[in-house]
Order: C-alpha cells, then structure tokens, then sequence
C-alpha cells in the first residue's frame, strides 16, 4: 500500500496540454525530455502514449489527460483556468465563460478564501508560495491584473519572497533559471541551472506542509509559436522536474499540472485539449483519477488530509494506506 504523504508540492506549468504526437508541430514529439520519459517509463505526454483511460501508469509515477474545458464553449483561459485549479471549482461557469489572462474580478473572492494555500493555512498548516516576486517598486499593473497563483499566495499571507530570498536561493524564478531577474540586477543575482532551481524548491517543500510554485514560460513560448523555442522551453522543464523528483524528501507528493492547452501546438494559441496532471512520489496513484483540472486541488487537500470531509479522488482504496496513516 502506499502510505500518505506527510506534505505536497504543486508545480504549476501555464499552458501545456496534451494533443497529437505530430512532430511537425508538437515540440513534445521532438524535444529531448530523457527525465520525464524515465518517468514514465518510456512514454510521453502526447495522445499516442495514453492507454485507454487517457493515462500513463509506471510504478514512480501516473499521467492523465484531464479536461480544461469545464463544460464551457470556446478556448480555455488563464484566470479562470488557473482559479479552477487552485479552488477546485469551476471559475470559467461562476463567471459564465473562460476568461484570462488575469483573474476576473467577481470570482476573486472565491479565489482569495477556496484556494490551496489559503485552506491549508487555515487548516494550521505551513502554505508556502515558492515563486520570488518583484515586492518593492513592482509593476502595478502586477495587482490591478493578478494570476491566479500571486493572487491566491496573497491571500494566504504567502506572498514573501522576493529578489533578496531568489539571491540567497530561499526562492525559485518563475522561469526557473534567473536570466530576467540578472537583466535587473546584474551580478547581483546569482545563475542558477535548471537543476540547482529544483534543489532550491525541494528544500524550500521541506520546510513547509503545501507548497505551490508557478512557471509561465510554457504558455509565453506556446504564443510565439516556434518550434526551437518551444523545445528549449520544455528542455528546461524536463531538467527542472527530473531534479526534482531526485531532491524531493521522500514524503512528499508531487503534482504538476495546467491550466489550458497551448505548447503542444505551435499552429497557434491556445487549444482545448486536456492538459496533462502529473503525479509521483507517495499518494500519486489516486491522481490517474483527475479527469478535470478542478481535481487537483482536492486530490491534494485530501491526501495530505487537511480536508477530511472531501471524497477520497479514487474509488480504488486498495493503494492508499487506512485513514490513520
């Protein structure tokens, strides 16, 4: 059986979704990924790899296809998106359609008390919001026109890193590697490898009960449309989430997941394919259950049990330890 995890890390990939393998315009079936394929045994997160259920199972790991859509017309977008995976509700029905890039502001509220961060922390536990932020001087329109990620850490108190923790490696870039933050600062920032940004989210998911971080390069390159640059962009992922799933304590959970489809299409913009949640560590095979991105969240609050009254996210009891555990 696999025991419960003590604490949970969501990494959140803006804008990757899972479509045909079609090397001509799927950066996924050409780009070098040799972490996420020893992951997953050999396979990758294009529609040819699923099995039947629409998932990849290995012993380390489970990937499912789940749906981004939400029972609503047109493309997905980022606010609503992104509020439906941090709450597990549907933002895109309670504003009455996709909405993005920002949060709008009517489900806002909702966002601010229902998401991730902020029940764990209500819950007595440690919410940590992994991302530095640009604290001092930032850009307003930052504020006016919020992602759902800095939105839902500030309403948890979790908004608190900044360029002084990313120097002192307390916190990871939003683009792993620190390029942008070195353009402002100089040499002050330090460089930092794909991999030495996932030793510094692995120590940080150590210290803490839930810990989201939050990478948006996915989705800016998937609006370019280039195919190098979308290849680039996955590379440094790939590296990024094998470090990871190497530093991780051995009693975290790891969840990566999205909000819409986008990368896996350099044709253009954004698509409605399912987007892929991503799960290893112990209590990842409940999540091969997550047919909607709107499962994310509860799987996790249900696994790391801050939320004792939701359902258990797969019928299959038989692989999860007793509710003592």
């Amino acid at each position: 059986m696999i025991p419960r995890p003590r604490r949970a890390l969501l990494v959140f990939l803006d804008g990757v979704g899972i479509g045909s393998g079609d090397a001509s315009f799927n950066p996924f079936a050409v780009a070098h990924l040799p972490r996420l394929e020893a992951l997953l045994g050999g396979r990758r997160p294009v529609a040819e790899h699923l099995d039947a259920d629409g998932r990849i199972r290995t012993e380390r790991a489970v990937l499912v296809a789940s749906d981004a859509t939400l029972g609503m017309e047109g493309l997905p977008q980022s606010g609503t998106g992104q509020t439906s995976l941090l709450t597990g509700r549907n933002a895109a029905k309670e504003y009455g359609r996709h909405f993005g890039p920002w949060v709008p502001t009517p489900v806002r509220p909702m966002l601010a008390a229902e998401n991730l961060l902020s029940r764990a922390k209500a819950a007595g536990l440690t919410a940590v919001f992994a991302n530095a932020y640009p604290l001092a001087g930032a850009d307003p329109r930052i504020f006016r026109r919020p992602a759902a990620p800095m939105l839902a850490a500030q309403a948890a108190g979790a908004l608190t890193r900044g360029a002084a923790e990313l120097a002192e490696r307390q916190a990871v870039a939003s683009s792993i590697t620190n390029e942008r933050w070195r353009e402002r600062l100089g040499d002050d920032m330090p460089q930092v490898t794909p991999e030495e940004a996932a030793r510094t989210l692995a120590r940080i998911t150590a210290g803490a009960d839930v810990t989201l971080f939050a990478h948006y390069d996915t989705d800016y390159t998937g609006h370019r449309g280039e195919m190098a640059g979308a290849v680039a962009a996955l590379e440094k992922v790939d590296a990024f989430l094998g470090a990871l799933v190497d530093a991780l304590p051995a009693d975290a959970l790891l969840v990566v997941s999205s909000d819409h489809g986008n990368l896996e299409d350099t044709r253009g913009g954004h698509t409605r394919n399912p987007v892929p949640v991503l799960a290893a560590g112990p209590g990842h095979s409940p999540f091969g259950a997550a047919r909607s991105i709107m499962d994310v969240a509860v799987g996790i609050s249900y696994m790391v049990g801050f939320d004792p009254d939701l359902e258990e996210p797969d019928a299959d009891r038989s692989d999860i330890e007793g509710e003592e555990g």
